[in-house]
């Protein structure tokens, strides 16, 4: 046998498996509260997606100048129920009209009430939600931050 034999010692090995025990245990609970974090985003998006759909049904009610219309179809042929009310509810879509608007709400269950219509994630507790109110056309994300969904 050679002199100068390559490789690892026992202790070498040992020390190198107990630094990335270390390293794994610190990197851990970034990860963990990964899904919780994704909930939240989520939540916040779909208020985003609400808002968007609201003020883009509400433009086009505009544009069609105020005709009192309790319909507004857009672009894409999607016909979307709106109140036809001059004051804040003008053009503002409905909760059934809402959900035509936003076309898929896959993920997140909806307590389908009127005038305030309630979102949650569809495997999440309900006090990470949102809201949205058919009179006003206010979105608002309850609670939507990663220690409640």
């Amino acid at each position: 046998m050679s002199k100068h034999q390559r490789g690892f010692t026992l202790i070498e090995l040992i020390v190198v498996i107990v630094i990335l025990g270390i390293l794994a245990a610190t990197a851990l609970p970034r990860f963990v509260n990964l899904q919780a974090d994704a909930k939240a985003a989520s939540m916040q998006g779909l208020a985003g997606g609400l808002r968007a759909a609201v003020e883009l049904v509400r433009a086009r009610w505009l544009v069609n100048g105020f005709s009192g219309s309790a319909t507004v179809t857009t672009a894409d042929g999607t016909v979307v129920a709106v109140g036809t009310g001059s004051g804040s509810s003008g053009g503002v879509p409905t909760t059934v009209g809402i959900l035509n608007a936003l076309g898929s709400t896959a993920g997140y269950a909806n307590n389908g009430a009127t005038p305030t219509l309630t979102f949650t994630p569809a495997a999440g507790p309900a006090g990470c939600s949102v809201t949205y109110n058919q009179d006003t056309g206010a979105v608002v994300a309850t609670a939507a931050i990663a220690g409640n969904c």
